[in-house]
């Protein structure tokens, strides 16, 4: 995202889910409503806007934390109303919301058109249906497809949510999934590995040894593949990882499961990681011993290093360099790299490492 573009998040605990996901820990609560007022909404958008600089910025309301198109239609416009009103007036120019895929149909759709609501997100998980079912999420694939089809016919930009390591998912069915999101062509995508939440009946399979969550390298090697998979396709990929909060670590309310605080930013480093090495796989023979110096964007830096220098350190030991040097050079893109090697520079395309590692998988053709 531009660093002009801001969220206002609205969250809404959706009090009345019909379904208990093991992961989920919202406590099911008779009749769907929500405790989330207009006057909140109101006062959290004001709140937000006293912040945000006052020229050329785009500014989106984002309703989170529940199944917006569950809650009762006269609350939903209630709701909905506050930015309404603060969009017509060109405070804010976007409004985006999370449903299920079961919770979208032309009458809710009409409903979220009138108010003009731009995005829609889907809490997909999955599209293994033996997966959504020992989940616990009450819908099956062909509701996701049915879903997303309607969404984009009413002309609203289609978000989708995927999560990995769910009970019964394994790579195979989780890079299914990604490839299937492929064909939907959303908008934009998250990913989000499987953790072991406290309160949930997930923790209960998990301490009685019934469920066994990804770890930290396995999720990392995974959603890899996966967002590699996303960047090829040129689908944007808004968020990698649950989100840190003062609760959201290990300790606290994650049990177990391949948390991690920047766990983007370790995907994306062994996604440089990976192109890096099949790319020095050909070369090394005539350079053991020599200096590597790679130039980058300055956006990509932090990547290439790797966290604690984890990518510098690996090229070291496994190709025996003396050093290696990232310098900043913003005349390159953000998939353009200066490779140095023996006084010979040469540049490697990020996006062509992708296609060949993908095509080496078969995840894609050619």
């Amino acid at each position: 995202m531009s660093k002009n573009y801001y969220i206002i998040p609205i969250f809404v605990p959706h009090l009345g889910c019909p379904h208990d996901c093991v992961f989920c820990n919202q406590k099911r609560i008779t009749g769907l409503s929500t405790d989330v007022t207009e006057d909140y909404v109101n006062k959290t958008i004001m709140e937000y806007l006293n912040t945000f600089p006052k020229r050329n910025i785009t500014v989106e309301v984002a309703f989170y934390g529940g199944s917006f198109t569950g809650i009762d239609k006269a609350i939903q416009r209630k709701l909905l109303a506050v930015p309404l009103k603060y969009k017509e007036e060109g405070k804010i120019q976007g409004i985006r919301l999370s449903t299920r895929p079961d919770y979208i149909d032309h009458e809710i759709l009409s409903l979220l058109k009138e108010y003009k609501v731009d995005t829609i997100e889907l809490g997909v998980q999955s599209l293994c249906d033996d997966v959504l079912e020992k989940s616990g999420r009450g819908h099956n694939s062909n509701q996701v497809y049915v879903a997303s089809k309607l969404i984009k016919d009413y002309g609203f930009n289609s978000g989708l949510q995927m999560m990995i390591g769910l009970v019964g998912d394994n790579r195979e069915k989780s890079l299914y999934t990604a490839r299937e999101f492929v064909k939907l062509n959303p908008y934009c995508v998250r990913i989000y590995p499987t953790l072991v939440i406290k309160d949930t009946f997930l923790e209960k399979l998990y301490q009685r040894n019934l469920y066994k969550p990804l770890t930290l390298n396995e999720a990392i090697d995974i959603t890899t593949d996966i967002l590699m998979l996303f960047q090829f396709h040129n689908i944007h990929v808004i968020r990698v990882g649950l989100q840190p909060t003062d609760n959201i670590t290990l300790g606290k309310d994650v049990v177990a499961g391949p948390f991690h605080p920047s766990f983007r930013q370790l995907v994306e480093s062994n996604i440089i990681r990976i192109i890096l090495k099949e790319y020095l796989d050909e070369k090394i023979r005539s350079y053991f011993n020599d200096t590597l110096i790679i130039e980058a964007n300055g956006k990509t830096v932090s990547y290439i290093a790797g966290q604690k220098s984890s990518n510098i350190d690996y090229l070291k030991k496994i190709y025996g360099f003396k050093k290696v040097k990232i310098y900043n050079n913003n005349e390159l893109n953000f998939d353009t790299l200066n490779i140095t090697l023996g006084g010979y520079t040469e540049q490697l395309d990020r996006k062509t490492g992708i296609k060949e590692h993908l095509s080496k998988l078969k995840l894609i053709e050619g």
